[in-house]
């Protein structure tokens, strides 16, 4: 077991790249199954170099998971803020989370995999924090479309939320980045089936 060494700070594309390896491996293998020396092996280093940069997996773990929710939480209050009617801020929402699978395939994979495990940890309790935060963005906004008419009003809204949460956020385990579909492409069908349905009119 290699002595640990003080993270010392890292270039930031140094940094990012290494991140971007350990959130692909934790996405394939679980973060349980992952090792330091794994995470190390796919980029290219020493275990022991790898410690100059992070002092443990849970400080890459923490890092990769902040940034993408960092990332989500400021794309989501941009739409928040634009005062949007209910069915546009529904489709906003959706839009900016395809958009973060785009930019953070192998985060969300993670979050969908480890963060009900995760969440009961200190250093990880802001993953608590964030689900009850969007729980309560969407919820609003379905109460918001009933009630404006915008949406049905015989929903059950709490599994409406669910449907669209799970549905949207499944796609990071097929969607690949530099496909054939931008993320703004699959919201546009997404949110044609959800809201419009298939059958022809």
């Amino acid at each position: 077991m290699p002595t640990k060494k003080k993270p010392q700070a890292a270039p930031d594309g140094r940094r990012r790249e290494i991140l971007a390896t350990a959130a692909e491996v934790f996405a394939a293998q679980g973060y349980d199954a992952t090792t330091v020396r794994t995470i190390a092996d796919a980029a290219g280093m020493l275990a022991g170099s790898l410690y100059y940069h992070f002092d443990s997996k849970e400080s890459m773990l923490e890092e990769i998971l902040r940034t993408f929710l960092d990332e989500l939480w400021t794309g989501y209050d941009t739409v928040l803020a634009a005062g949007l009617g209910p069915r546009q801020t529904l489709e906003a929402l959706v839009t900016e989370s395809f958009r973060e699978i785009d930019r953070h395939r192998s985060a969300v994979a993670i979050y969908q995999r480890e963060a009900r495990q995760l969440a009961g940890q200190q250093r990880f309790a802001f993953l608590a924090d964030s689900q009850r935060r969007f729980e309560e963005t969407w919820l609003t906004t379905l109460e918001r479309g009933v009630a404006g008419q915008a949406f049905r009003a015989d929903l059950d809204l709490r599994l409406a939320y669910r449907f669209v949460r799970d549905t949207v956020w499944v796609a990071a385990s097929w969607y690949r980045p530099g496909g054939q579909h931008r993320p703004e492409e699959i919201a546009r069908q997404y949110l044609a089936m959800v809201l419009d349905g298939l059958a022809a009119r």
